[in-house]
């Protein structure tokens, strides 16, 4: 995954995704690199979710400190949170949408809409 952003620069994203044996590869641009990046990879999942929630933390203290990014989606229906954590934000953002696309496609993880977090 790649991405860009600066003064004057409109922000992009590309990314590769890899599917069982394939590799697929998106690029877009966003309103900021996390927002580049999330419809990078819809051009790829082609989901349709809805994004609900993106939050996020610090785990840890200092300048290299790692983030916990946590996304929640909902589509048909469901809604499901993915979390994912990385010293970059974006690649944070990047692993917390995938985990929860991949829960969307799970049929074992069916979350109430009446029960949000």
């Amino acid at each position: 995954m790649s991405q860009g952003s600066g003064m004057g620069e409109r922000p992009h994203a590309s990314v590769v995704l890899k599917t069982n044996s394939s590799e697929q590869r998106a690029q877009s641009q966003g309103d900021g690199p996390v927002d580049a990046t999330f419809k990078a990879i819809e051009t790829i999942a082609k989901s349709g979710a809805e994004l609900l929630l993106f939050s996020v933390n610090a785990v840890t203290t200092g300048t290299e400190s790692q983030g916990e990014v946590t996304v929640r989606l909902a589509r048909g229906g469901r809604i499901v949170n993915g979390v994912g954590a990385d010293t970059d934000i974006v690649v944070a953002s990047a692993k917390a949408y995938i985990s929860a696309l991949n829960k969307l496609e799970s049929k074992m993880e069916r979350v109430n809409p009446q029960h949000q977090l």
